[in-house]
């Protein structure tokens, strides 16, 4: 949302960007390396372009 990265990704992956928005959430507060891979991905994201 901030980056655009979940809606990259949801393209990349047929998803729908909410559940992608979901599992980054869950992926924090449960595991906390949420915020590393959103970072990692949208840095995958604007070398992909």
């Amino acid at each position: 949302m901030i980056l655009g990265v979940s809606d990259w990704l949801a393209t990349k992956l047929g998803w729908k960007a909410s559940h992608i928005r979901i599992a980054f959430v869950v992926s924090v507060l449960l595991f906390g390396f949420g915020i590393g891979l959103y970072i990692i991905l949208w840095i995958v994201k604007l070398l992909s372009k």
